[in-house]
């Protein structure tokens, strides 16, 4: 079961907002497909920075440096590509996103190989799990989030993420927004907040005095740049649960933050953090540390396999863009039902590309 041949494509999807019909960032994604001697094949994704550097990264630099290795040995595979990555065990960057789509190809490939999904080949610990919704997007008037939100308690959702750092009238804004969500839906479902790295620790802190005496599920990403000593801060006088990960998530980062008691929820993304193989590190630690297991980011229906598959697992994201790109690339995407989703019933990953939507978005 030895590489035989590797592709790699970057591609422009569909990422667009229901109800605004308007863009929900960046929808560039570098998808690498390996098959092996004996016919097996795997696909990974990664994607929205620097997806050229990306792409050509893993043609030429890191897949001709495994070709011919055995699929299985996934450490070894690991121990040959880090030189080519990063000579000094620096963790960042196109390296990290173009290592995670082949190791994530690599787990498609073993996975279908033997007949496990990946969240089997993780410990299997369910079969579905509970879905948030990230839906309080900026773009959305105040009117248009209830709407939402009440949907979203319709459909079965029990944990709505709001974004803030995105209003043009600043915390007080963002407040005002998380607190008409609140009046409007609070008694059927538990907010979230995620600023996306976007406020100072003041505004952080702040906004956590605005919207005290709301239940709010956790803090995503609070902070510019995650700085380990003002999260822990924020954690202690803010009294939000603080969560975090969704792009250097890898394992030493979450190490950092733990240690310096500044985290509550553990948010891998195997499509950024090195993949399948980093995202297993983490969840070690997750568990060594009593650490509640999420994802962010948009890992989406890849994060839902270590969400399902390790025992602290808790809720797997749903960001209403990447969710409707993910409809359109896979022809099997399972639909959450009652709030929930299952893994899907398929080796691997569990899904096959859309072969028409790659054709017509690949970019030249």
């Amino acid at each position: 079961m030895r590489i035989a041949a590797a592709t790699v494509s970057l591609h422009q999807l569909p990422m667009v907002l229901p109800l605004v019909e308007k863009p929900a960032g960046d929808g560039l994604r570098v998808i690498c497909e390996i098959e092996t001697t004996d016919g097996h094949r795997g696909f990974g994704m990664t994607g929205r920075w620097l997806g050229h550097g990306v792409a050509a990264a893993i043609e030429h630099d890191l897949i001709p440096v495994i070709r011919t290795m055995d699929i299985r040995d996934i450490e070894a595979i690991h121990q040959r590509l880090w030189p080519e990555i990063t000579p000094r065990g620096i963790r960042s960057g196109a390296g990290m996103a173009a290592l995670s789509c082949i190791d994530m190809a690599i787990w498609d490939a073993v996975g279908r190989s033997t007949g496990r999904s990946v969240a089997q080949m993780f410990g299997g610990a369910r079969t579905d799990v509970p879905v948030y919704v990230t839906f309080g997007f900026g773009v959305y008037s105040e009117d248009q989030l209830v709407q939402l939100a009440h949907q979203l308690a319709d459909e079965g959702f029990k944990c709505l993420k709001v974004l803030v750092g995105v209003a043009k009238g600043g915390i007080a804004e963002d407040a005002r927004r998380v607190k008409i969500v609140h009046d409007a839906v609070g008694d059927r479902v538990t907010l979230a907040l995620d600023a996306n790295e976007s406020l100072s620790f003041d505004q952080a802190l702040r906004l956590c005095r605005m919207l005290d005496g709301i239940d709010i599920a956790f803090f995503e990403d609070p902070i510019r740049g995650n700085d380990a000593r003002e999260l822990a801060d924020l954690r202690r006088m803010g009294r939000l649960p603080i969560a975090i990960g969704q792009f250097d998530g890898y394992a030493s980062r979450f190490r950092e933050w733990i240690e310096a008691d500044a985290i509550d929820i553990v948010m891998a993304n195997s499509m950024y953090n090195g993949g399948f193989t980093e995202t297993r590190r983490v969840a070690a630690l997750s568990q060594i540390y009593n650490k509640p297991l999420s994802d962010a980011g948009g890992g989406g229906l890849f994060s839902l396999h270590h969400v399902a598959g390790f025992r602290n697992g808790t809720m797997m994201e749903m960001h209403l863009g990447n969710a409707r790109l993910e409809r359109a690339l896979f022809v099997n995407a399972p639909e959450p039902k009652n709030g929930r989703i299952a893994v899907p019933d398929a080796p691997g990953i569990g899904l096959e590309l859309n072969r028409d939507l790659l054709r017509d978005s690949l970019v030249k």
